[in-house]
């Protein structure tokens, strides 16, 4: 079996058709496999970040160099650095519960629901928050997260629910 490395590969900027496509494809020629990856739209930008398996032959940079001459990451800001951490997920990474909380913008809604966790030994493993469409000048967003709850479950979502009320919002959930 050849040699290999794990990489991070890292980028932002605005977001286009076919990007991801075009992205991964690339990824593909040069002998990437993909593991733990992420997109999402940010406004009128992107962000994409993953943790690929290279051939050990293969340089970081010309990776790079590669990504950025894709028409598609034009204005892009693109980097590819050595991941030094574990490539396969720890226990704490699997996700057990969706929770999703919608309400008007909140300031500290993010700060007072991660503090709740917190307290229950839960792993945030994923996070997003965006303005529900149509929502008009007093806008609604929806927070998710997708947790691990090693124990005590049904108290954990209760004080999420119990912080969310106090702050106006709704909360609801599902096992994963």
């Amino acid at each position: 079996m050849a040699k290999s490395q794990i990489a991070y590969v890292s980028m932002t900027g605005p977001d286009r058709i076919g990007l991801i496509s075009a992205v991964t494809a690339r990824l593909f020629d040069l002998g990437a496999n993909l593991a733990d990856t992420n997109f999402a739209v940010l406004g009128t930008g992107f962000e994409f970040n993953a943790v690929c398996d290279v051939p050990a032959d293969v340089g970081l940079e010309a990776i790079a160099a590669d990504l950025r001459a894709l028409p598609q990451l034009d204005g892009a800001d693109v980097s590819v650095a050595p991941f030094t951490h574990a490539a396969v997920p720890a226990e704490n990474a699997r996700i057990t519960h969706v929770i999703d909380v919608v309400g008007g913008d909140r300031p500290g809604l993010i700060a007072r629901l991660t503090e709740a966790f917190q307290d229950y030994d839960a792993n945030i493993v994923r996070m997003s928050s965006a303005r529900l469409p149509g929502s008009g000048a007093d806008a609604d967003y929806v927070t998710r997260f997708e947790v691990y709850i090693p124990e005590r479950a049904e108290a954990c979502l209760a004080a999420i629910d119990n912080s969310a009320r106090q702050l106006f919002c709704s909360c609801r959930w599902q096992d994963a």
